[in-house]
């Protein structure tokens, strides 16, 4: 992974070049306080003062960066300094003025690459951005770290990521936090009464797991934390078309998120006991697979009908989210990659927040608008559940015609928590497919530092 401590030191007063803010709306006055050489350089390079420019510029004997920030005088704010960070030459940078702390995630994560494959000449040294409060470097060197873990997983293809290695990447974070990890595979799932995720992963030969890590005082509230770990979905016998299977190594993107909150968890010492459940399965076709019609078990012990193989992912987070209410948690928080119907609804920037208590869903939404993370809630409308209606079984997996997909996705997992247990779903894409500063096409974090400070707040810092 990125060093990321390399990027960001404490500010001594050390010589460095000056990073400016130059808004939109003044982009006028700082012109008219530059020299002709700079002037010209300005216009020549069509700088505006937008978000996302950055322009180097003479400045006596030396240079310094100007950094737009948008349409109005404004602080930086996440991804603000990501432009900058991507196209200057090695060296130290100071910002001067204000400077938020979460402006430094975009200074960060504009210098983080995904080259596990990449045999190409090496990259330009680190941009070190001096920080005028050392108490922000440790908060915004977890924030990156867990966004490259999404990013990472995601991106990695199937070939290198199935069940077992979703796995060994859960282990590799109990190690670091001196944590406890169970995981459960193959025929095993059945003898635990793992049903569902059996059910969804049999026909592959990599076999299908559910893989806990427990973390955290005994006193302190549990939290419990569910990812969808679908490490690649063919769409089972209800087969997708080509064109809709090529991005789904993603569809493990929900189990990356959950992860990489608890890495955040553990890396900021929340006060909370942690509980993170991931169920992972390949959706492959085989003379095994699940077949539309099928009736499967839960560990809820209600019967679903599987009438179509691509809703999969709902039923091992069935399971998983059986296991969690067991546990009697303050909170479980659920994040996949569910619906396409929820990217028809919102895009693929806007992950879909449905949640069963009206509070958590006011904080949840409240901390996405604070961290600049953003949300929306869609509503478990009641009378939908007659979607789910099945005339051979408990439930059935998918509602027979094209509307409310991501609506009857939630009401679907509902069925399987507790009463009075407060739990939030996040329906999300995981993915950006337009390039910019600090943000890659491939894999992406969404709703993830809106999850943390919720719980931050919840359940107090360190």
């Amino acid at each position: 992974m990125t060093d990321f401590a390399a990027l960001l030191a404490p500010d001594r007063g050390e010589a460095a070049v000056p990073l400016r803010a130059v808004s939109e709306a003044g982009l006028a006055a700082f012109r008219a306080r530059l020299g002709p050489a700079a002037q010209a350089a300005v216009d020549g390079a069509g700088f505006r003062g937008r978000a996302d420019q950055a322009l180097v510029l003479p400045e006596g004997e030396g240079w310094f960066a100007a950094v737009g920030t948008g349409p109005a005088d404004a602080p930086p704010g996440r991804w603000t300094l990501a432009a900058a960070a991507a196209a200057l030459p090695e060296g130290r940078y100071r910002f001067e003025g204000p400077l938020a702390p979460a402006a430094l995630h975009g200074w960060l994560m504009a210098q983080h690459r995904f080259a596990r494959y990449r045999r190409t000449a090496a990259e330009k040294g680190p941009r070190c951005l001096l920080v005028a409060d050392p108490a922000a470097i440790p908060v915004a060197l977890a924030e990156a770290e867990a966004a490259a873990l999404v990013r990472d997983l995601v991106d990695t293809p199937a070939e290198d990521l199935g069940p077992a290695d979703l796995e060994a990447a859960v282990r590799a974070l109990a190690d670091r936090a001196g944590a406890r990890v169970e995981a459960h595979a193959g025929e095993a799932l059945l003898e635990r009464n793992l049903p569902a995720i059996h059910a969804v992963g049999r026909a592959s030969p990599r076999r299908p797991r559910l893989v806990s890590l427990a973390w955290g005082a005994p006193a302190h509230p549990l939290v419990a934390l569910v990812g969808k770990g679908i490490t690649f979905d063919t769409g089972g016998l209800n087969l997708k078309p080509g064109n809709a299977m090529a991005l789904m190594k993603k569809d493990m993107g929900g189990a990356a998120h959950a992860l990489a909150l608890a890495r955040l968890v553990i890396a900021r010492g929340l006060p909370v006991r942690l509980l993170l459940l991931i169920a992972a399965a390949d959706n492959a076709v085989s003379g095994d697979a699940l077949r539309p019609g099928d009736v499967i078990a839960t560990r809820k012990g209600l019967s679903v009908e599987v009438s179509n193989t691509d809703a999969e992912g709902r039923l091992v987070l069935a399971d998983a989210l059986a296991l969690a209410g067991e546990q009697s948690p303050a909170l479980i928080l659920d994040f996949a990659t569910l619906t396409g119907a929820a990217r028809v609804a919102l895009g693929p920037e806007l992950p879909a927040l449905f949640a069963n208590d009206e509070a958590l869903a006011a904080d949840f939404l409240a901390a996405a608008a604070d961290t600049g993370d953003p949300l929306w809630r869609l509503p478990l409308w009641a009378p939908y559940r007659e979607m789910l209606r099945s005339t051979v079984a408990d439930l059935s997996n998918s509602p027979e015609g094209p509307f409310a997909g991501a609506i009857a996705g939630a009401l679907f997992l509902e069925q399987f928590l507790p009463d009075g247990v407060p739990w939030a779903h996040l329906d999300l894409y995981a993915w950006n497919g337009t390039a910019r500063p600090g943000r890659p096409k491939g894999g992406a974090a969404m709703g993830l530092f809106a999850a943390f400070a919720l719980l931050e707040r919840r359940f107090g810092r360190a």
